[in-house]
């Protein structure tokens, strides 16, 4: 892998933490430069970006709101600026229902932040608006450089959609429709790799153990010790890797190597490969049997049915 990703660039967005911050590691070790795009880093991902501050490969922190479309675009100034360009698109920050936009507590209440004057919802901005306009940048980015994406010249937008983009839960609505958009946007960009070079491609995984729901007691108590398995963002962020540089993985990665009758699974432009504890799938558009595994889940939680007025 260090062949492939050694001199290439990506943009990650939420590498602040959680999947981001692996992946955007994962990236860093493999001879990739990473620019961090989030609001703020945590203890780990500082010292990362500290760590890679110079020599190849690099590591920049850029502060970013992704709601804010000009940052965005500002993301590849600082690539060309800085790297010649970009190869590699993660629009990986994501929010789970907080309380400050979140369907059960409307506009206008006190712990939401969305205006109900405004018409929109600053999850919906974070979720879904952020990973389609930083999708389009990029395909622009890629199509208008020197040289241009093509088959071999190839690049990739890697998305972080959920096991929740085949789900409906009552208490989760907002989070839910955004993944299931994610997964139809993934899909409607397949055409790309082979007309242009372009693999967009997305990892759908179960409850992932980081601090977006580790550090909140509302939604751990969503897991159940027994029932349910986390999934460690360092598993999802190799499966990232591999939809990137990879043609198929392994069914069971963390067997593949002591198994040689492993099942894989293809990859290719608009597939959405879910990842639960230790076993990844293909999600099909159409009669797809649902999650597989033990990877908790967003059924457990109770919706603030309390706040609807």
């Amino acid at each position: 892998m260090s062949q492939y990703f050694n001199g290439k660039t990506a943009i990650v967005t939420g590498a602040g933490s959680g999947i981001s911050f692996s992946f955007a590691r994962l990236l860093l070790e493999n001879g990739a430069n990473v620019i961090f795009a989030d609001l703020q880093l945590r203890d780990e991902a500082q010292s990362l970006v500290d760590s890679y501050s110079s020599g190849q490969p690099r590591a920049v922190y850029k502060k970013t709101d992704v709601r804010q479309w000009d940052q965005l675009s500002e993301l590849f100034d600082l690539a060309v600026h800085d790297f010649g360009g970009v190869d590699i698109v993660c629009p990986g920050a994501g929010v789970y229902e907080p309380e400050f936009s979140n369907f059960w507590i409307p506009p206008g209440q006190e712990q939401s932040i969305d205006d109900p004057k405004a018409g929109r919802y600053a999850s919906i901005d974070i979720n879904l608006s952020h990973p389609i306009r930083l999708t389009q940048l990029a395909i622009s980015h890629f199509m208008s450089g020197k040289p241009a994406a093509g088959p071999t010249n190839r690049k990739s937008i890697i998305l972080i959609s959920s096991t929740a983009g085949q789900k409906t839960p009552l208490a989760a609505p907002i989070y839910c429709a955004t993944k299931h958009a994610i997964n139809g946007l993934v899909r409607c960009l397949a055409p790309l790799q082979d007309r242009v070079g372009i693999r967009v491609a997305a990892v759908a995984p179960g409850v992932v153990k980081t601090p977006l729901w580790t550090e909140h007691a509302e939604k751990s108590r969503a897991f159940e010790e027994g029932k349910d398995e986390w999934v460690t963002p360092e598993l999802v962020a190799e499966v990232m890797i591999a939809l990137v540089c990879k043609e198929e993985i392994a069914q069971n990665p963390r067997d593949s190597a002591t198994d040689p009758s492993s099942i894989m699974v293809p990859i290719t432009g608009g597939s959405v490969l879910e990842v639960t504890a230790d076993y990844v799938r293909n999600v099909t558009a159409f009669n797809d049997p649902g999650p597989a595994g033990r990877a908790g889940s967003t059924l457990h939680l109770r919706p603030h049915l309390y706040a609807i007025g």
